[in-house]
């Protein structure tokens, strides 16, 4: 069962590597937007994430993508998406892939 979510958790994080904010040329989870993927025994998804700042223009957009997608993901009964802004986001929650994509190394 254990890997059964492992399983699903992993095409959550593959579909939300294919979310962008359209002013960052890099994905919402190599950019560290995304908090935590939790998955519970009915297969119901609650993803925690922020932007990069609070005004993001195209916040309801990429909200409504990652709800969008991660429901997609064969198995999953539902989707939730979190806004958050604790702990604010700053440029060392990027992964190396993104700074090397935005120029930061």
């Amino acid at each position: 069962m254990e890997n059964e979510f492992l399983k699903t958790e992993e095409e959550i994080v593959k579909v939300l590597k294919t979310v962008y904010d359209p002013e960052i040329p890099v994905n919402i989870y190599d950019l560290g937007l995304i908090y935590s993927v939790d998955i519970d025994g009915d297969k119901n998804v609650t993803i925690d994430m922020t932007f990069t700042a609070p005004n993001c223009p195209a916040a309801d957009f990429i909200l409504e993508d990652v709800r969008q997608k991660a429901k997609a993901v064969e198995g999953v009964k539902s989707a939730r998406v979190n806004l958050v802004f604790e702990p604010e986001w700053n440029r060392d929650m990027m992964t190396e892939e993104a700074c090397l994509e935005l120029g930061l190394l």
